[in-house]
């Protein structure tokens, strides 16, 4: 995909200084007019030369357009009614490169007779490999539907006993008695070639295997006598048909549609699979939608949320892999900037950090190693699980496991310290795989506003306590452990999936795939931020007034102190960006040749203790886009700019004291 970057040009000229300014009335302004008293206001000479890597560049003064094409993911900042007109911009999560696979999603729908609109029963779904879970809306807000065992974390495993069918916690407990007909952590292989899967956490249950190029497992799932070959596809449709069941029971109406949470690096074939298995299990997609932006609504749209422009991280924790994303979050839509997956530190190695610490256990009682015999490792396993969400909540946990082998019983406790310094090098993966995506998204810590821990393994509070450590006090951590009021991180996705299902559910299937058209989902984004400079204490001030990472169109104002005394305020557009400001601490003094050994000594300890360098970020003022004034403001006034970017690159630029008459405004056609 080739990378583009627009230059839009003002030019820095004066300004109308006239009492009325350009809306007066005197004569209409198309951005290159003034009112008759005025001198021409803003002027677009800017023009586009071609650069030697093939990226065009503008000359003169310009605000910059980020990389095109890029997708934000629109999403409303709060719980809103359906009474709101419908508009693709305000109500849409989109994911890049997703809109392809949404156009075909409708297409495939299309041939089949959904539900009409006001028949629709919604739901949110998360369907993960460790877990899924469902979520539904009532009165605008989201809740976690248990299903018949009370479990609102389902596990993805299905399991057959005699011809009988079970998912779920019911199933997982069969791992241990019955492994062979019992499927598990197959959601990763949906829409995948059998060369590219890894089948590692497989080894405790029915293993993958090739038939016509097409994953399969082999189970009894009829009789005990006769084994029968079921597709991958087959496996998520009975599970997702199993999920929409319980949901249905617990809603009390059949379950129709959902909004279907994937992850980021979900490839289009994967996407139409999955769509496809959800289709086979009657259940109609709507939409969907990235796990990131879904955990991140969970939290933009409680009531109590306040809007605002931020960077987030989502760091999405789960028990076979770790994903994290960098969103930005402007004005209601999330664009993605960048994104990092792992699978060497997730909830399965914090697992094996226990399974390791009780089995040396074990084998210096009784010198034997239980790893060694499927069985035994399978109820390690389980068992681990358990102690790990003990040690979330709680300072100590107990693991005991009968018969674990030979008939040999197993009882033993483990503090969480000890835990922590034993799982030391995961939680460290964990911070490197943090910081990694957000170099990769050319940011530092310090850019960071706030970070949502979501996934099971986010409950350890070791996690969120060392990213404490890792940002500054600003950024806020949402976690369990960091703050009072955060919700549940393994609901958040299914949350924020059913959230975007009830906005969504009574527009017709149509409107959402022209709304999910590359046409609606591609805009552009501003490379930096613009923004007004004031003069406070002699120094230059910058107050960013439209984001970096802003999709457009988008429109900005801010209020600008003025002196107290009033007057003429002078105020000055620019482009401004951030750069990190390093202080490293003044060495110390060398201690003088005279000085005794026990001196010495005594200070060892403080010279160890060596001051760390400072580091803040700070906004670097850019080349000035415009200036303008503002005659006579009153003492204790205020003056207010408004930046307005449409869609199409054109600028427009308004500023007028609040509670006057007049104002200024120019307008810059786009290129």
């Amino acid at each position: 995909m080739q990378r583009l970057l627009i230059g839009l040009a003002l030019c820095r000229l004066p300004l109308c200084h006239c009492s009325q300014g350009p809306l007066c009335g005197d004569k209409a302004t198309d951005g290159a007019g003034c009112c008759q008293l005025g001198q021409q206001f803003f002027q677009n000479f800017g023009r586009v030369l071609p650069h030697h890597d093939d990226r065009p560049w503008c000359l003169l003064r310009s605000i910059q357009i980020a990389d095109q094409p890029r997708q934000p993911s629109h999403a409303p900042t709060r719980s809103l009614g359906r009474h709101i007109p419908f508009s693709p911009f305000f109500f849409f999560f989109f994911l890049p490169q997703t809109h392809h696979i949404l156009v075909q999603m409708s297409e495939n729908a299309g041939s089949q007779s959904g539900p009409a609109p006001s028949d629709r029963v919604v739901i949110g779904l998360a369907f993960g490999n460790s877990n899924s879970s469902i979520a539904y809306t009532v009165d605008d807000k989201a809740e976690v539907i248990a299903n018949e065992d009370g479990d609102r974390q389902i596990p993805s495993i299905l399991s057959y006993v005699d011809g009988d069918e079970y998912y779920g916690q019911q199933a997982k407990a069969f791992l241990v008695r019955n492994p062979k007909n019992s499927i598990g952590y197959f959601k990763e292989f949906v829409g995948q070639d059998f060369a590219s899967i890894d089948p590692t956490h497989n080894h405790a249950s029915a293993h993958p295997q090739e038939a016509d190029g097409v994953i399969t497992f082999t189970v009894n799932d009829k009789d005990a006598e006769t084994p029968s070959t079921i597709s991958v596809s087959e496996v998520s449709t009975r599970f997702l048909r199993r999920l929409v069941g319980s949901a249905s029971d617990y809603i009390g109406k059949k379950v129709t549609s959902a909004v279907v949470t994937v992850p980021t690096n979900y490839s289009d074939k994967q996407k139409a699979a999955l769509i496809k298995a959800a289709t086979d299990a009657g259940l109609e997609v709507l939409q969907l939608i990235a796990e990131p932006v879904a955990a991140a609504l969970a939290y933009d749209a409680r009531p109590e949320a306040e809007v605002s422009d931020k960077i987030v991280v989502v760091a999405d924790l789960g028990g076979t892999r770790s994903d994290v994303a960098v969103l930005a979050s402007r004005g209601g839509m999330y664009t993605i900037l960048a994104t990092a997956h792992d699978y060497e530190f997730a909830g399965c190695h914090l697992d094996d950090v226990l399974i390791e610490h009780f089995s040396k256990e074990f084998i210096k009682k009784h010198q034997k190693d239980p790893r060694t015999n499927a069985k035994s490792l399978a109820k390690l396993k389980f068992e681990a699980e358990a102690t790990k969400k003990a040690l979330s909540i709680g300072t100590n946990a107990s693991f005991s496991v009968e018969s674990l082998i030979d008939g040999f019983d197993f009882a033993s406790t483990v503090n969480r310290l000890r835990y922590e310094m034993s799982a030391r090098k995961v939680f460290e993966g964990i911070n490197r795989l943090i910081e990694g995506v957000i170099k990769k998204a050319g940011l530092d810590v310090l850019d960071i506003d706030e970070v949502v821990l979501s996934g099971g393994t986010s409950h350890t509070p070791r996690i969120a306590n060392n990213l404490v450590g890792l940002f500054p006090a600003s950024t806020k951590i949402v976690a369990p452990a960091t703050s009072a009021t955060a919700i549940n991180p393994s609901e958040l996705q299914a949350r924020g999936a059913a959230l975007q299902a009830s906005l969504i559910q009574e527009y017709e299937s149509d409107d959402i795939d022209q709304s999910t058209h590359p046409a609606v989902t591609t805009v552009k984004h501003t490379a930096n931020a613009i923004g007004v400079v004031t003069r406070v204490a002699d120094d230059d001030v910058f107050t960013p007034i439209v984001p970096a990472e802003t999709a457009v169109p988008a429109r900005r104002t801010v209020h600008v102190p003025v002196p107290k005394a009033g007057g003429d305020v002078l105020i000055r557009v620019v482009e401004g960006g951030t750069h990190i400001k390093v202080t490293k601490p003044e060495p110390k003094e060398k201690k003088a040749d005279g000085s005794d050994d026990d001196s010495d000594d005594d200070g060892s300890d403080d010279d160890d203790d060596e001051e760390e360098e400072h580091r803040e970020k700070v906004w670097k003022i850019g080349s000035t886009v415009a200036e303008a004034a503002i005659r006579g403001v009153k003492a204790g006034g205020k003056v207010e700019v408004t930046i307005n970017v449409s869609a199409d690159l054109g600028v427009t630029v308004t500023a007028r004291e609040v509670g006057g008459k007049g104002g200024i405004r120019g307008q810059v056609k786009a290129p």
